[in-house]
């Protein structure tokens, strides 16, 4: 697939999980052990016409624009909204972004990088589909075959109470729902689940599963004692 080895990672989960937070401090451990590394965010780095699909859901949907947080809570509508034709729409342009996934993908071997981190990946949009619809998941399985794999995938679990305090910007009962959509695909896809513990717990998993990852690898450069920065939440584009 690269004409370079070059190791991918990806984070995934509802929004409020701990992305950022476990993002940041796996590229902190990355660059400790000294391996280059480049972040992606996949809506604005692979998603096609982001900005036009932007604009159009808030023309559409009529939701408000930017990051929730506890002190200033906003009301997002865009992957939250499932009708008919809104999905049908989704299942072209869901394939057209794992077609630009594929040529990033064959790209990546000219980069001067070890290790590529993805901020999202195409699994937080296939998350926004029904999945209990049947055509859907044969769907899904369809285009997971030819999407490029990354070496780990994580899925950040989450209490979706907390995730919407953390971050308030849908209805609670569609973050559950989207939780569930989400842990009945990483069965599908062979995600690797993060199971809601503290941020350190979470984080010493990761370690483990990228340290064991090189091992059977390569020989990994000797890691330093890691020092967790300080994190905030990144702004993240509409999913829609």
């Amino acid at each position: 697939m690269r004409s370079k080895t070059v190791t991918v990672f990806s984070f995934s989960g509802i929004d409020g999980a701990g992305k950022s937070t476990q993002i940041e401090q796996l590229l902190h451990y990355l660059q400790q052990m000294g391996r280059r590394v480049t972040v992606y965010t996949f809506w604005d780095d692979v998603v096609a016409f982001s900005k036009l699909r932007e604009g159009i859901s808030l023309s559409l949907f009529k939701g408000e624009r930017g990051v929730g947080s506890p002190d200033r809570p906003i009301r997002r509508r865009d992957k939250n909204v499932n009708s008919g034709l809104v999905v049908a729409f989704r299942l072209v342009l869901y394939l057209i972004d794992v077609l630009r996934l594929c040529m990033i993908s064959h790209r990546t071997g000219a980069a001067d990088t070890d290790v590529i981190i993805f901020d999202r990946y195409i699994y937080d949009e296939l998350a926004n589909l029904p999945l209990h619809h049947q055509i859907v998941r044969a769907y899904i399985t369809l285009l997971l075959r030819f999407t490029p794999k990354p070496d780990i995938a994580f899925l950040v679990d989450a209490d979706p109470e907390a995730a919407c305090t953390r971050k308030p910007e849908y209805p609670l009962d569609f973050v559950r729902r989207n939780r569930e959509a989400y842990l009945r695909l990483a069965r599908m896809a062979g995600i690797h689940v993060l199971p809601s513990d503290s941020i350190e717990q979470a984080g010493a998993r990761i370690q483990a599963l990228v340290m064991g990852f090189f091992s059977t690898t390569a020989e990994p450069p000797v890691a330093l004692p890691l020092e967790c920065p300080a994190s905030g939440n990144s702004a993240s584009g509409t999913n829609g």
